[in-house]
């Protein structure tokens, strides 16, 4: 493990002990907790702009772009006894 700093304002301090109190955890492990969702919510942030510009590469080659009409008659028809397959 590697031990890092974190600077905080009377305010979030206070309202970090608070809750580690009602929590009944750690200031410590509220942080680092907090910590782990962010960075895993970025990552999948930044992957997702990632699969988005490639999807935009793809289409700018083959100009093959699936209508909303196709998507939306796929999605009406989930949970019926007609489910569509997935449009390509």
């Amino acid at each position: 493990m590697i031990n890092t700093g974190v600077e905080l304002d009377e305010s979030l301090h206070s309202r970090l002990k608070a809750l580690s109190a009602v929590k009944e955890r750690s200031p410590h492990w509220l942080m680092k907790a907090a910590i782990e969702d962010y960075v895993a919510r970025e990552e999948a942030y930044e992957q997702e702009k990632r699969e988005d510009q490639e999807r935009w590469q793809r289409y700018k080659l083959s100009g093959h772009a699936l209508t909303n009409d196709a998507v939306n008659n796929w999605l009406e028809s989930w949970g019926s006894d007609h489910e569509l397959p997935c449009p390509k």
